[in-house]
């Protein structure tokens, strides 16, 4: 419980921030700018760096609280989330302590939260981190692992494709005071009786060489030689508690060239009223000029206002006439405020009577098209229709429903992949279904161990145990060839079947110490193993020798377990697939429909070969899963479904009753564990649980 609300609270926060981030990348790095400021660093890194941080800082944050609230990746998220948070949580201890920057800028303009509070919710953030770092398994997914990838490529994907539109366009969700719909006189205003702020005044006086500070309290009036010397450095007025402070409380917009105010001039107009916004015109993008110039001419000619505000200076607005040749009128406005009206440079606003009905990037302007008549009668003349509701409904229809659709695909896979291995591990349905059930077997390998009389006795002891006490499965020996004649004679191959544990290439002839096919089958084996890593690994068997001695031992009537399966290295660099695909290519799907009946695959990830590791379950069960389907690629699903295929790897009683239970593993080539009969028998009986 508890690490499930942690994980929606970390959640719902990470998206909720990385979001509002993503949808503003121009708002997230003034605010990046703002942090370089305040270390001294301002103006050392290119616009674009800055830009692509904000871009990506949005798309880590918006795709951590997914893959959270998913349970994607769940060890890996919840492990940078915390680093992300203990990072956040530092930062944010410099915030309240020094204050550099009032708002530190997590939620972007939607929620404005001072240091303090800021502060607050990273220490809860952090803790809860904590708990899902610790538990991050206690996590439920919604998503299973083999079809995580498609949610966190969408992902990944909507969120930088969302910076990218807002950042060509303008913000999908508009948080600012400036909004579409917004009247700047009325949000300018104070209403009556609202709380006023106060203000302390500081006086630096000296005296007789002494100076000394007094307030308006202890102010010296009476006392003429206090004197003070620098009113511009040593009178300092600050706010010592704060008052109510309207929406828009920084518009102003002054005529360069008279010193004269004209901010309510601007907001009072009556009709229609155009605002160029260009910050700063030694940044200002100049493609579009020419519809600039097209939305002047069109005001001029139908009496509308058209005001350029920038808070260049007289050199920066001489340069974007000579480079435009602007003919329109600029006013001058603080920049901050300019970037806060529109994330565009330049960008442009219509008003209607003072309310803000329109926004448009630079590269958004309306065409000629658009204002060929009054604007009146004109659809741009009207508020923008284009509402919160039919914004976030696009937000459900191209990111939250092809998730939730994954999810439910997903769910239903899973489920119907769990049906089948428990239809599958029922007795009674494999009753039922026993004609259709592929042969289970459990074949030991003895390899190079045990001299004639011990491997004799232990033949024996196997074969009296499973007389008295019938296996579930087909059981297989596979001997030493010193073994095969005398072990022949002990074993009820009814019981117990007989197997070689390799056979030459050749069929006969001048070949010292080869044992052939011919040979095995003369001593009563059944089958014989071929393929094994050690052959490969240490005698350098190639497919090429593997394909002839598995046609000279289906040539004398063995039956071979062919063995497949990948190296640390191969696995590590994810070609196990490749591997054990290349591996059976080159020794037996050359093999006819008929042939290929008498063929068992045993997949030994070599990696778990006497070295004590074992595949998880899951990870041979993917394996096998992964063998039988390119086996039905090349035979059929009917011939998929009846081939046997072992797993060969660090087998033992204890692991073996998980590893049967999955669908497409039906048995094990067991090699340590069958040198001694109860562990052997151990193993076999797992397919009685």
């Amino acid at each position: 419980m508890g690490v499930g609300v942690c994980r929606l609270l970390l959640g719902a926060t990470f998206v909720f921030s990385g979001y509002v981030k993503a949808i503003d990348p121009l708002g997230t790095q003034y605010k990046i700018d703002d942090y370089l400021g305040a270390v001294g660093l301002e103006g050392v890194l290119p616009g674009y760096v800055t830009l692509a941080a904000s871009v990506l800082l949005a798309a880590l944050e918006f795709s951590l609280g997914i893959f959270m609230l998913l349970a994607i990746r769940r060890r890996q998220v919840s492990r940078i989330i915390l680093i992300f948070m203990s990072l956040m949580t530092l930062i944010t201890v410099w915030l309240a302590v020094g204050n550099p920057i009032p708002d530190c800028g997590c939620f972007g303009d939607a929620i404005h939260l001072t240091n303090w509070q800021t502060l607050g919710k990273n220490i809860v953030l952090l803790a809860a981190a904590a708990v899902v770092a610790r538990w991050p398994l206690k996590m439920v997914r919604f998503i299973s692992r083999p079809n995580q990838w498609i949610a966190i490529n969408y992902t990944i994907l909507f969120i930088i494709i969302s910076s990218l539109w807002s950042l060509y366009h303008l913000p999908q969700f508009d948080f600012r005071p400036y909004h579409v719909g917004v009247n700047i006189k009325k949000d300018m205003e104070i209403p009556p009786g609202a709380k006023q702020p106060k203000f302390k005044t500081t006086y630096i006086l000296e005296k007789n060489g002494v100076r000394k500070e007094f307030d308006e309290n202890n102010y010296p009036f009476n006392d003429t030689a206090w004197v003070l010397k620098d009113p511009d450095k040593d009178v300092k007025t600050v706010e010592i508690e704060k008052g109510y402070e309207p929406p828009i409380h920084d518009f102003s917009i002054t005529d360069a060239a008279t010193g004269e105010d004209i901010t309510q001039n601007v907001i009072t107009a009556k009709g229609y009223t155009f605002l160029l916004i260009a910050p700063y015109l030694e940044k200002a993008d100049d493609s579009n000029f020419g519809d600039i110039d097209q939305i002047y001419e069109y005001a001029e000619e139908n009496g509308y206002h058209f005001y350029g505000i920038t808070a260049s200076d007289g050199e920066g607005i001489n340069h974007w006439r000579d480079i435009t040749g602007a003919e329109y009128p600029f006013y001058i406005t603080d920049g901050t405020t300019l970037q806060t009206i529109i994330r565009s440079n330049p960008g442009m606003l219509l008003l209607k009577d003072g309310t803000i009905i329109r926004k448009w990037s630079h590269n958004d302007l309306p065409s000629a098209d658009q204002i060929n008549g009054r604007l009146e009668k004109l659809e741009i003349g009207h508020p923008d229709n284009d509402t919160t509701p039919k914004k976030a409904a696009r937000i459900v229809v191209w990111f939250i429903l092809p998730l939730a659709l994954l999810i439910i695909a997903d769910r239903l896979w899973a489920w119907t992949k769990w049906v089948k291995e428990k239809e599958t591990s029922n007795k009674l349905y494999q009753l039922i279904n026993k004609k259709k059930m592929r042969k289970k077997i459990v074949a030991g390998n003895w390899k190079m161990n045990m001299n004639l009389q011990d491997g004799v006795a232990l033949a024996k002891e196997i074969n009296e145990t499973l007389k008295a006490d019938k296996p579930n499965c087909g059981v297989i020996i596979c001997t030493p060839f010193i073994h095969l004649a005398s072990v022949a004679q002990v074993l009820d191959q009814n019981v117990v079947a007989l197997g070689a544990e390799n056979c030459a290439d050749k069929e006969k002839g001048a070949y010292t110490g080869e044992v052939s096919a011919e040979m095995v089958k003369s001593t009563g084996a059944q089958y014989v193993i071929l393929g094994h890593s050690e052959r490969r690994q240490y005698y350098h068997e190639t497919a090429e020798i593997l394909k002839d001695k598995v046609q000279l031992a289906l040539k004398n009537g063995l039956k071979v377990i062919f063995c497949c399966g990948e190296t640390l290295e191969e696995r590590e660099a994810n070609k196990q697939n490749e591997v054990v695909k290349a591996e059976l290519d080159g020794s037996v799907f050359n093999l006819s429909a008929e042939e290929w009946k008498n063929i068992v695959l045993a997949y030994e990830p070599i990696w778990a070969i006497g070295t004590g590791k074992t595949a998880t379950a899951d990870q041979a069960e993917e394996m096998l899963a992964y063998i039988r389907s390119i086996v039905a690629d090349k035979y059929g699903k009917e011939a998929a479904d009846d081939t046997t295929i072992l797993y060969g790897g660090s087998c033992k009683p204890g692991n073996a009753p998980e590893l049967f239970a999955k669908p497409d593993i039906d048995g094990g080539l067991i090699g340590g564990a069958s040198l001694k009969a109860a562990d052997f028998k151990g193993i076999i009986d797992a397919w009685k649980k």
